[in-house]
């Protein structure tokens, strides 16, 4: 690349160029640098490609049809009501988007300072615990009417170039919107949560940390990680957490839920209440592509109330599906690299947390490999919970169902051989005779 390269949106502006890449130390040829100096060379390159190429589509946008709903996390819009599809594009707006980062400290043991390239199941995964922790800590909160006029939260105040003193010419001062001046409490809390996710070590869900998380699965920065490894990285970075003592993560073994391991993870001595949850279900829905058979289904889950969005996306291209239109789904696509935002700073910027446009994939496209989630604030919400699901995906019970709930707990292997059944509670599988081309089983990733 002879020339600088430059990308601009409404979020960021980037530029390229090759020989700012090399070490500060020489401009020489790439051949005389350390392979420390090589790795960072190939990965801001990487950075550099994929904002290339991801950073031109986010200059596209979906069409939407007025003459059928939009369905979003369990909330119906009729796009021809001009109140309705205000309030779609506020509830859109408010859901956190969390994709690549460059510049950020590099992580421990590589160098890395961006994700670009390798890191979008992680920021799908942070996605949809963001929206968990949205439901568990700002219900029904929608982000003020100002953010969609303003480049943040933060209204410049325009002053006079002079306003007659001896101090001459003023610069312009920020100061707080009137919807966050009305709202601060709740702007403050939102801050926390978006500040959870920052790129920073100390960061509970950050990059940092799901990575580290990451390595007693075998993973390390720069490596795929599948939806599946991903909600058990979720699972223990909440565990580990002490900003969250309520509120606890359940990955389905088996594309099973054990009724009774979620009551002991969330159970509590009085006079403590259950503890929310968040139920993880990993599944494959098809063997290299999506059966369609589950398309109807999928649908369901994503009208529950309960339904907080799917790690899923296209073949090696993760994203955060949060709804529907037809036969089209709604996401969030982590793949465009950002300069990372320093949340430590009061007021800090959040523009580039808000996606603006909505965005729109055929069912027919969806990777089969997919983690759906789900969020229950306490114990009759849990059952309620396991009510509305089941019969979601009761809808494909004729074949295989999704995943179902039993009693009792889970068992290893032996365990499992030598039990003449489980008790199945609200779906009971049914056997198949041959099972030689059963392309479509669900199997966990």
């Amino acid at each position: 690349m002879k020339a600088a390269m430059k990308i601009s949106s409404s979020s960021a502006q980037f530029s390229c160029n090759e020989s700012q890449y090399l070490p500060s130390t020489s401009r020489g040829p790439v051949q005389e640098a350390s392979v420390e100096d090589k790795g960072k060379l190939k990965s801001k390159l990487v950075s550099a490609w994929n904002s290339v190429k991801y950073g031109w589509s986010w200059k596209q946008k979906s069409k939407f049809s007025k003459s059928s709903p939009v369905v979003m996390l369990g909330t119906s819009y009729e796009l021809r009501d001009q109140g309705m599809r205000e309030s779609f594009r506020r509830s859109f707006v408010s859901l956190l988007w969390l994709t690549y980062r460059r510049g950020f400290t590099p992580l421990a043991g590589c160098g890395l300072t961006t994700d670009s390239g390798w890191g979008c199941v992680l920021r799908t995964g942070q996605m949809l615990l963001a929206q968990g922790l949205l439901l568990h800590l700002l219900p029904g909160w929608t982000c003020s009417v100002s953010h969609h006029v303003v480049k943040d939260d933060m209204d410049l105040e325009k002053r006079p170039a002079h306003d007659g003193s001896k101090d001459g010419p003023k610069k312009r001062s920020r100061t707080l919107s009137l919807g966050s001046r009305l709202e601060r409490p709740l702007e403050a809390k939102h801050r926390m949560v978006v500040s959870w996710f920052a790129d920073r070590r100390t960061a509970p869900f950050g990059i940092h940390q799901l990575v580290e998380l990451g390595k007693s699965s075998g993973k390390k920065a720069g490596d795929w990680y599948g939806p599946s490894i991903v909600a058990h990285i979720i699972r223990k970075a909440v565990a580990a957490s002490a900003d969250l003592p309520d509120l606890a993560v359940y990955v389905a073994q088996d594309c099973t839920v054990y009724l009774e391991d979620v009551k002991r993870l969330c159970e509590r001595p009085p006079p403590h209440s259950w503890k929310s949850v968040i139920i993880l279900v990993p599944v494959r829905l098809g063997g290299q592509d999506l059966n369609p058979t589950y398309i109807a289904c999928v649908k369901k889950l994503l009208m529950l109330n309960c339904c907080i969005g799917i790690i899923g996306g296209k073949p090696k291209h993760s994203l955060f599906f949060v709804g529907f239109q037809g036969d089209h789904l709604l996401y969030l696509d982590p793949h465009y690299c950002q300069p990372t935002v320093d949340t430590t700073k009061e007021n800090f910027p959040l523009e580039s947390f808000r996606c603006k446009h909505p965005r729109k994939m055929a069912f027919s496209r969806m990777d089969p490999s997919c983690t759906f989630g789900f969020y229950a604030k306490g114990q009759k919400d849990f059952e309620s919970l396991c009510t509305v699901v089941h019969e979601a995906v009761s809808t494909s019970a004729e074949t295989y169902p999704m995943f179902i709930f039993a009693e009792g707990r889970v068992r290893d292997d032996e365990e499992r051989s030598d039990a003449p059944g489980h008790d199945i509670a609200y779906i009971q599988r049914k056997k198949r005779a041959d099972t030689s081309s059963s392309m479509d089983e669900f199997v966990l990733l």
